[in-house]
């Protein structure tokens, strides 16, 4: 391997995960925002009755924002199993999505919500938007050079027709499962036979 390729790998490696990063952290920070109480509402009620207190979640005004989020969270943990063309598409989506994400946010902040308003939950989920959009455009201008899972995980290719499986062992004497399939011991167990048996 040369100097300039090694180089290049650890560079990509770094790029990889800052984008990961970027959107994992985005999009967690977006979705945990979403659940806390965007504003909060009191309701007087006749004398003897105290006041009904009616908060409503980032969550219950926009339906949408966290499973956006989480769809979002989840994406970014593709970056890593995806590689070339298809992990750019992802990145486009990616982006799209925390995109939509960082407008919910920004919706939370100008929305008129009624109540007492908390705006550092939208500011937060805004945030954690672009955050994971960076990650996510980052991902698609950038990630098709970045280096992919092993083959290690992939399942090996038959390149030639396998020839049938010896009947009996080498370096011993041929037992009753030898050349077998698992299926057809399976099977005699199944019929009370012993498939070990001689």
């Amino acid at each position: 391997m040369s100097a300039s390729g090694g180089e290049r790998s650890v560079a990509g490696r770094r790029a990889l995960t800052y984008a990961v990063l970027l959107c994992l952290a985005g999009a967690g920070l977006a979705l945990w925002a979403a659940t806390r109480s965007w504003s909060v509402e009191l309701s007087v009620r006749p004398a003897p009755l105290p006041p009904v207190r009616d908060t409503r979640s980032g969550a219950s005004l926009l339906p949408w924002l966290p499973a956006l989020a989480l769809v979002t969270l989840a994406g970014g943990g593709a970056v890593l199993a995806t590689r070339g063309r298809l992990r750019r598409v992802l990145g486009v989506l990616l982006g799209v999505l925390a995109l939509a994400v960082a407008a919910g946010g920004g919706y939370g902040l100008v929305a008129d919500m009624g109540g007492s308003v908390s705006r550092q939950w939208p500011a937060l989920c805004l945030l954690g938007g672009l955050l994971a959009a960076v990650g996510g455009w980052w991902t698609a201008w950038r990630g098709g050079d970045w280096p992919a899972m092993g083959a290690r995980y992939e399942r090996p290719t038959r390149t030639a027709p396998e020839a049938a499986p010896a009947q009996s062992d080498p370096a011993g004497p041929p037992t009753p499962l030898a050349g077998r399939r698992t299926t057809e011991a399976w099977n005699a167990l199944d019929r009370g036979e012993d498939p070990t048996d001689d």
